[in-house]
């Protein structure tokens, strides 16, 4: 329900190219770490968010999605449920084209906020394991 093939498919295929990566910093134990380096293998450029806005995969980090100079059109959520609705409503606010909320990470309030704002979104899936079947 929250993750329709077709859906999934357009997020990684139309909606552009910049995906900001909410909960990515430089510690390669966390998953953010390993699914943003799928991601740029598959020509994605990946920004990260997170407070200490560290680079990370060679990409400058941002504190906040409001601290970006320039758009973005997919935010990628790593952060837990109960912070990941503000961080879809940022997305709205700043102009993406989709949000994507990783494995376990559910909030059917925000999808509805998010959908009805005009925005794709995906929840509790990895685009890491979808973005190689699509072949």
């Amino acid at each position: 329900m929250y993750g329709d093939p077709e859906t999934v498919r357009r997020i990684l295929t139309e909606r552009g190219d910049t995906w900001a990566v909410v909960g990515l910093s430089a510690n390669q134990e966390r998953a953010a770490y390993g699914v943003a380096g799928v991601l740029q293998r598959f020509g994605k450029r990946i920004v990260p968010v997170h407070p200490k806005a560290e680079t990370v995969h060679g990409e400058r980090g941002y504190a906040s999605l409001a601290d970006f100079p320039f758009p973005v059109d997919v935010v990628d959520v790593f952060v837990n449920a109960g912070q990941a609705g503000g961080i879809a409503d940022e997305a709205v606010s700043i102009g993406a084209k989709a949000v994507w909320f990783q494995l376990g990470v559910i909030d059917p309030a925000a999808y509805e906020r998010t959908r009805a704002a005009g925005l794709d979104m995906v929840m509790d899936r990895c685009p890491a394991i979808e973005i190689p079947r699509l072949g």
